[in-house]
């Protein structure tokens, strides 16, 4: 079969194209294998930043092929924009609060103001963060509701953070003008240390016109038991002054009972103890973030492990290199439970989010 000369210049005039397509492929199988095939231990969160870079590689890739068409340069322009058209487009019809979400995203994950698992405050709601997305951000509240925040009122409001070192746990309560500072001082700081607070402190933070407000301070160490913690530190505080013949009680106090003189409004001792086992209210409260905060810590243990198994692989004699290939083995395996099945069975055992209404994303 012989092929005009018409032809094979036409044939020629596409092998560059052929060998850029090539080229490219090569580079972005090469660059998918080095960035996330061969690191299947890495969660979304680390793996966020190397599908970024292959999605500016893919970008990148259709611009080379479109430079090796074989055609005049005015048309080769035209493509050009016309790629840039489509994906300012996509920017521009997709939703703006979408691509509004996904850049406050990557910020949150630049920045790294707080962590899965961590107690937060963002103006109205406050709890424990569950998981971090793309567009929104989940958290597990006090009633054990699954809010989901978008992360551009993430980042548009103050975020508080309880720092994992400790936090100040407080109680605030009135108590009458005839009772000295001094004495109540005394009593709040034992009710502090019964509660099991460190470096316990009182303030008066009030001298209202009928009551004096005071507030009973200590650092607690443990962060995760702060709901019971609070709730410790108020029974602290109520037995204590009570056993001390303190009345917790406005001054403008009116009762229609008949009461003697003398007579003190301080409940009964309390009685033996319920042999009914309570559980701790961040184990029912907390549920799905405190599994979400220990699946990304032994997450980035079994990632340690087989970076530091695959540094000693190298030297190793063949005993030992047979024992780290196991271990890299069996850590790789623990991992592929953790990022897929476990997150699966997470998601449909865990209660549905509820999305407030009133928080709307800027």
């Amino acid at each position: 079969m012989v092929f005009s000369d018409e032809v094979l210049e036409s044939i020629l005039l596409f092998f560059p194209l052929l060998e850029v397509a090539l080229g490219v492929g090569v580079v972005l199988w090469g660059a998918h294998r080095l960035l996330i095939g061969r690191h299947p231990e890495l969660g979304n969160e680390r793996l966020f930043p190397r599908q970024l870079v292959l999605l500016g590689l893919t970008i990148a890739s259709a611009v080379a092929l479109v430079l090796a068409l074989p055609v005049e340069e005015s048309s080769r322009n035209q493509i050009i924009g016309l790629i840039g058209l489509v994906i300012s487009g996509i920017f521009a019809f997709s939703s703006s609060t979408i691509f509004a979400n996904l850049m406050a995203g990557i910020m949150l994950r630049v920045t790294k103001p707080f962590r899965t698992g961590d107690f937060v405050r963002v103006g109205d709601y406050f709890g424990r963060v569950a998981e971090r997305g793309l567009l929104d951000t989940e958290v597990q509240t006090e009633a054990r509701e699954l809010v989901a925040l978008p992360n551009t009122f993430m980042i548009t409001h103050p975020v508080s953070v309880i720092r994992s070192s400790g936090t100040i746990v407080s109680a605030t309560l009135s108590l009458g003008y005839d009772l000295h500072h001094k004495q109540v001082e005394s009593l709040l700081l034992q009710a502090v240390k019964d509660a099991g607070l460190e470096d316990p402190f009182v303030q008066v933070l009030e001298l209202g016109n009928y009551s004096v407000t005071y507030k009973a301070s200590g650092l607690l160490t443990d962060v995760k038991t702060l709901l019971t913690a609070r709730s410790q530190l108020y029974c602290s505080v109520l037995d204590t002054l009570h056993r001390a013949g303190v009345e917790i009680m406005s001054p403008a106090f009116m009762n229609q009972r008949r009461l003697g003189d003398g007579l003190r409004m301080i409940p009964a001792v309390e009685g033996p103890k319920s042999a009914v086992p309570v559980a701790m209210a961040e184990e029912v409260v907390f549920d799905k973030a405190e599994q979400a905060e220990q699946s990304e810590k032994e997450q980035e243990r079994l990632a340690a492990v087989i970076a530091q198994s695959e540094k000693e692989l190298a030297a190793a004699d063949d005993a030992e290199k047979l024992r780290l290939a196991d271990q890299i083995s069996a850590a790789r395996t623990r991992l592929s439970e953790l990022i897929e099945p476990a997150a699966a069975s997470a998601a449909q055992k865990s209660p549905e989010p509820v999305v407030p209404a009133k928080v709307e994303a800027t």
